[in-house]
């Protein structure tokens, strides 16, 4: 098996600084996620069986997803967003994105939304909902204390523990993470992870996807 996976483990300044930057704002309703699939897919005029085949999910998952009051995994919403021909973040964003632009700049005191996923155990937080057609996806993620999924999907993924300690799956192996461990992997191979502690752990991911919306 092939896959590139890396560790690193070193002390950033920065870190105080970027929590402030991160700081929870405001509270995304999960149902306005599922409800702008339903409606871009409608309007693109894409039945379910057509996006069903075009992400490999089920037609009735695709029903379910669109009908349900809660948002499914991020790496399935890639898949939509990908099929429907958008940014992911257009999908997120409760705020209206007028067209493409160059770069974004988000301020610490600018509103993210967060998402509760708890029945998929993590909640995420967007922090670059605006910019439409980029490769790269990053969240604030905090993972639950119990494991309830495994993921695999097309990309790759970064990410840095900013706060607490995780346990992450990756194929058959475990690693436990701290403060200040950061890993890059294939995401096509399953993996999960869960904090550890008495608190919930914070860390930032970045997914990337192979094909530009």
């Amino acid at each position: 098996m092939t896959f590139l996976f890396t560790f690193c483990k070193y002390n950033i300044n920065f870190t105080q600084d970027f929590y402030t930057f991160c700081k929870l704002l405001t509270t995304m309703d999960e149902k306005l996620i599922n409800d702008r699939v339903k409606r871009l897919r409608l309007s693109k005029k894409i039945t379910l069986e057509s996006l069903a085949k075009m992400t490999g999910f089920t037609t009735g998952y695709i029903s379910r997803i669109e009908n349900s009051d809660n948002a499914p995994p991020i790496s399935t919403l890639s898949k939509i967003a990908q099929a429907l021909g958008v940014d992911i973040s257009f999908i997120l964003s409760e705020t209206r994105v007028d067209g493409p632009k160059n770069m974004v700049v988000v301020r610490k005191g600018d509103a993210k939304e967060l998402v509760d996923r708890d029945s998929f155990g993590y909640q995420y937080e967007a922090l670059a909902a605006k910019k439409i057609g980029k490769n790269m996806e990053p969240y604030i993620l905090y993972p639950d204390f119990d494991y309830s999924t495994v993921f695999q999907h097309d990309g790759e993924e970064f990410f840095y523990v900013l706060e607490g300690t995780i346990e992450f799956i990756y194929g058959d192996e475990k690693y436990t993470l701290e403060t200040g461990d950061c890993m890059y992997f294939d995401a096509h191979i399953p993996h999960a992870g869960i904090s550890k502690g008495d608190n919930k752990a914070k860390v930032l991911i970045i997914i990337y996807s192979y094909r530009r919306s």
